[in-house]
């Protein structure tokens, strides 16, 4: 705990910063905090880049809105569409199955532990006048913390620099719930003097440690309202030593040179991308047998130990691409690449059953692909396509096109359309566990997926709808024949799956007083439960905000309500880090309030939350998965702090 501190404040201890301070042009820091009436010239804030790897650039925003509060959590994100676990830093299920993202190529598995786990299209690149500091901080559920420090410095106006590193320690308010883990990340950016070389490079490690209790035993204990069980650790779980624990650590390099000495109508350049990355996954279980009342039951089936399990998973990959483009300034840029892709998923035995199947060690994978991507950017508009495909053995294939028309400040649309030829998951077709029926080797078909996408800014209303259609899904499906166990396989369904989803949002203004509404509608065509997803879910909050103190305090507070319909949501299974598909219980149908006071004086922003304040009053009937309760009534506090120098 004491480094977790340490850490979040390590950055203000080493620079201390003054408070910019100037006049109030349009975009410069005086609009974030600074002193109006003193004329010292001061950066403006479009000098304070954040560019992503595919170069969209967002801006420093120290303002304080209502989607501030929304993305005031561990993921640092606005999680509508996602479900909390009961303790900070576990899994979330989900709500909105359009929050999918596909890839062609195949990946390691384990989503379920992948929530918090930074990917390298999430990584973000700094370029910045000074240096900048952001100091984030959340109370979370029982003892612990979470913290998250950010520092960025420009050595040179071409080079720029930042180090981060997000961490939490939160025990839970259940038997063996505890959560920990720490994401540490730096960046580099380069450009130079004649801007024919850039460079984009980071590096991260990160190790999401989870205790796992596998849910409550007896669900009427929790839902009696009996006062014996309102201490949550006094109900029963299925696991009371068990933990699972994912390492994982990136080098990342994008870089392009410009051939030709100086830029003109026509330019050719040269791209590499390079991405090593290796991950390590353990599930401990000292206890096989789990206790419900006075029966015992082996919750995953039978073993090949009697106790003191440790399944390993180990993980690694390296990407390459190289590429060649043609800029016109009128026509736009066309690119040609291939791309080099190598993973090995693997253990450290081959295993033989008992019916003589024989289980191999590995699944490695060497991919090559080609393809082409043709970039277009003229007056309000902005299109990329992208086609490639597998020139080696594998069948493998991406089509995604997009546009986007950007009319003005209050008018913009986005269009996407994908067809995807997926090879499946690694853990889908190989798996090993001490667990005899956790243990398998397939040989699935690639999903196909084709996927259509539209987005709408405007002053009546925000709307964004999908449209998916799955061929040889692949998902995780329990069959235990006990209610008490759980033997989890993979299948693929040989059926198409149709999936539509509407959200609409609008944040509607009376004077000081503000109602912000998002509803989504989703709705799936298939013939057996397969893809399950609630129909509606639904955020709507009135608040109210103001200034006090000669402003110089902005106070925000007001009443959140989070609302699902009643579906069969997935539940989730800690030896392969996975939701798995059940019909047996449903869960929503439970108005969820929380109340919220936050305020901001300069660039701090304080954050006080009493969250779900009806779980006292609103009956027990709350939950995350199956067996799994959402979280009772908990104060929240948290802070997030800038600095600029």
């Amino acid at each position: 705990m004491r480094i977790l501190f340490f850490l979040c404040l390590l950055p203000t201890l080493l620079f201390a910063q003054k408070e910019p301070r100037g006049e109030a042009p349009k975009k410069s820091l005086v609009d974030q905090g600074a002193d109006p009436n003193d004329t010292t010239k001061v950066a403006t804030i479009d000098m304070y880049r954040f560019v992503s790897l595919e170069r969209d650039t967002t801006y420093i925003d120290t303002s304080l809105t209502i989607q501030r509060e929304y993305s005031h959590n561990y993921l640092r994100k606005d999680t509508f569409g996602l479900l909390a676990f009961p303790n900070e830093g576990q899994t979330y299920n989900t709500l909105q199955y359009s929050l999918t993202d596909f890839s062609p190529y195949p990946e390691m598995g384990l989503k379920g532990k992948h929530f918090s786990f930074i990917e390298a299209g999430q990584v973000r690149y700094a370029s910045v006048a000074t240096p900048v500091t952001e100091l984030f901080f959340n109370s979370i559920i029982g003892k612990g913390q979470l913290v998250d420090s950010y520092f960025s410095l420009n050595i040179h106006p071409r080079l720029n620099f930042s180090i981060a590193y997000k961490g939490i320690r939160s025990e839970g308010k259940y038997i063996n719930q505890f959560a920990n883990s720490g994401h540490f990340r730096f960046t580099t950016s380069y450009s130079s003097k004649n801007q024919r070389y850039i460079a984009n490079a980071h590096f991260v490690s990160q190790d999401i440690l989870n205790e796992e209790n596998g849910g409550i035993t007896t669900i009427s204990d929790f839902e009696s309202k009996d006062p014996d069980f309102s201490v949550r650790q006094s109900l029963e779980v299925y696991l009371t030593d068990a933990e699972s624990f994912l390492k994982g650590k990136r080098v990342f390099v994008d870089h392009s040179f410009q051939i030709n000495p100086s830029k003109g109508v026509n330019n050719l350049y040269l791209h590499h991308q390079f991405n090593y990355e290796n991950k390590f996954f353990e599930y401990k279980q000292p206890t096989l047998a789990s206790t419900i009342g006075t029966t015992t039951v082996n919750r995953f089936g039978d073993s090949f130990v009697t106790a003191d399990i440790k399944d390993q998973t180990h993980y690694n990959k390296m990407y390459n691409k190289v590429g060649l483009s043609y800029e016109n300034t009128t026509l736009g840029k066309f690119q040609f690449f291939v791309d080099d892709f190598r993973s090995n998923f693997y253990y450290y035995r081959i295993l033989i059953k008992a019916d003589g199947t024989v289980i191999p060690a590995s699944l490695t994978r060497n991919i090559n692909t080609a393809g082409g991507q043709y970039d277009y950017r003229k007056n309000k508009w902005k299109g990329k396509f992208l086609y490639s495909r597998s020139i080696t053995n594998q069948s493998l294939s991406n089509l995604d096109a997009k546009m986007k028309l950007d009319l003005n400040d209050d008018f913009q649309f986005d269009f996407q359309y994908q067809n995807i030829n997926k090879l499946p998951t690694d853990n889908y077709n190989l798996y090993q566990s001490s667990f005899i029926d956790y243990n398998w080797s397939k040989n699935f078909n690639n999903e196909k997926i084709n996927r259509l996408a539209a987005n709408a800014v405007t002053p009546w209303l925000n709307a964004s709808l999908t449209l998916l259609t799955l061929n040889d899904h692949l998902y995780f499906k329990d069959i235990a024949t006990s209610t008490t166990q759980q033997i989890i396989s993979p299948e693929q369904y040989n059926k198409t799956i149709n999936y539509i989803s509407l959200k609409v949002s609008k944040d509607i203004k009376f004077g000081k007083f503000g109602f912000d509404n998002t509803i989504l509608y989703q709705k799936v065509g298939q013939d057996d439960a397969v893809l399950n997803v609630p129909e509606i879910v639904t955020r709507n909050t009135i608040y109210y905000t103001n200034y006090f103190f000669k402003k110089a305090l902005f106070l925000q507070t007001g009443i959140v309500l989070n609302y699902f319909t009643n579906y069969f949501a997935n539940d989730y299974n800690p030896v392969i880090g996975e939701f798995f598909v059940q019909n047996q219980k449903q869960i929503g149908n439970y108005p969820n309030l929380d109340f919220f006071v936050n305020a901001k004086i300069q660039r701090t922003r304080i954050y006080l939350k009493a969250e779900h304040f009806n779980s006292s009053f609103s009956g027990n009937n709350f939950y995350s998965a199956p067996n799994t309760p959402f979280r009772d009534m908990a104060i929240r506090f948290g802070l997030v702090w800038n600095f600029f120098n």
